[in-house]
């Protein structure tokens, strides 16, 4: 094929769609390949025999390397047209600059080139634009995984009291509130014996629910089975932060429990001690528990004030009894310091915790989910509930001391 019928069948070719030219294009290309290969065999022939191309042969050979250059100029032109094609229709982003120039209020500021101009523009973000000179779409926002949550308080107080269950709503338990002993010897046979009385008082005390739940939409509870998960352990996480302060602070009220520390015994030195440091004051609580006759097994601070004792010192600016480089867990005393942000600042609590009290559970932290609350059925919402029922038994409030370390001043 000449010259001649290779531009007339570019004509001929040059109408249809992108995909169509392209295919087109294709085999044109193809087949002026094979023929510039076979004229590039031919012209080293003829250079080896004459020692020259003939003019023919150099004519020929440009006409060829010109049309294969303009099929691949129609070829890209198809390719970039076929990638054009899924953005139309699709209004593109103006830049900034574009978008200021157009705008009336700057026109007339640069006619009369004097006042001033106010406009509104719309934030641009890499994730959207599509405006000359920018990434626009090409920019994919990376989504890291996991949830970033906030932090988690450490629950200790339950670790302290004795463990225990009920099927109940509420205990009972009887406790012994009076004893006069008059036990003594006997003053010979036949004589009267001493007596001695006691007194009993039955305890009640109510099982407390604690829960609370939320709203989230059905789909995306579908789609992201982590966020399922993430929100059950922050249900359940409320519940024990919510039973921590309950443990050592209920106020035994409109369903709250009655506290460990709500019915502990006041704090009062069973000797006075001039200068007494907190160290001092949480020695004679200790031996006030101990002339109860309930020796204390821990000792619970607020975690500033548990730092203010670590850092006492000498005269001499040494630590009077820590060490900063120990890794051994807080004690004092021989009795190990609980410390949590349930306990107030400046307050303390010393006690006999497994033998003076007793936690019960009646339902274990669980997570329920239903579909059928309110609107929730018509608008793909579940609603997630957390609960549980526990009730706490003190046996001997006399086990525990409280007081104050007096750092605080009231105001």
């Amino acid at each position: 094929m000449n010259t001649v019928q290779t531009r007339e069948m570019g004509r001929k070719n040059a109408g249809g769609s992108p995909e169509q030219v392209m295919e087109q294009v294709t085999a044109e290309l193809k087949r002026i390949g094979d023929e510039v290969k076979s004229a590039g065999e031919k012209a080293l022939k003829e250079a080896k025999g004459a020692g020259e191309l003939s003019a023919e042969t150099k004519k020929a050979v440009d006409e060829m390397l010109i049309k294969q250059g303009e099929l691949q100029a129609r070829l890209t032109d198809a390719e970039q047209k076929l990638a054009r094609r899924g953005t139309e229709g699709v209004e593109r982003a103006k830049s900034l600059g574009r978008t200021v120039v157009e705008n009336d209020a700057v026109k007339a500021l640069m006619e009369a080139r004097e006042g001033k101009a106010r406009m509104a523009i719309k934030t641009i973000t890499s994730a959207t634009t599509d405006a000359d000179g920018s990434a626009g779409d090409l920019v994919q926002t990376q989504r890291l995984q996991g949830i970033i949550a906030p932090p988690e308080r450490r629950m200790t107080v339950r670790d302290l009291i004795t463990p225990g269950t009920t099927g109940s709503n509420s205990l009972e338990y009887v406790r012994e509130t009076g004893f006069t002993n008059n036990a003594a010897i006997q003053n010979g046979e036949g004589t009267a014996k001493a007596e001695s009385t006691m007194k009993f008082d039955l305890v009640t005390t109510p099982v407390a629910t604690i829960a609370h739940f939320v709203r989230a939409s059905k789909q995306i509870l579908d789609d992201a089975a982590q966020l399922s998960s993430y929100i059950d352990g922050r249900l359940r996480y409320g519940l024990a932060y919510v039973e921590e302060l309950q443990l050592l602070m209920g106020s035994g009220t409109n369903g709250n429990l009655k506290g460990i520390y709500t019915q502990a015994t006041a704090y009062a030195a069973p000797f006075t001690l001039a200068g007494a440091t907190n160290i001092d004051t949480l020695r004679l609580a200790l031996l006030q528990a101990e002339l109860a006759e309930f020796p204390a097994t821990g000792i619970v601070l607020n975690p500033a004030d548990w730092t203010r004792i670590e850092l006492t010192k000498t005269s001499e600016g040494a630590y009077l009894f820590a060490n900063p480089q120990s890794i051994a867990g807080p004690v004092l005393w021989g009795r190990p310091v609980v410390g949590t942000q349930a306990m107030t600042v400046d307050e303390f609590l010393v006690g006999a915790f497994k033998l003076g009290a007793q936690v019960f559970d009646r339902e274990d932290a669980n997570v329920m989910i239903s579909t059928e609350d309110a609107d929730n059925f018509t608008k793909n919402l579940v609603t997630i509930r957390a609960e549980e029922r526990l009730g706490l038994a003190v046996y001997r409030p006399e086990a525990f001391i409280k007081g104050d370390l007096g750092n605080v001043e009231a105001g």
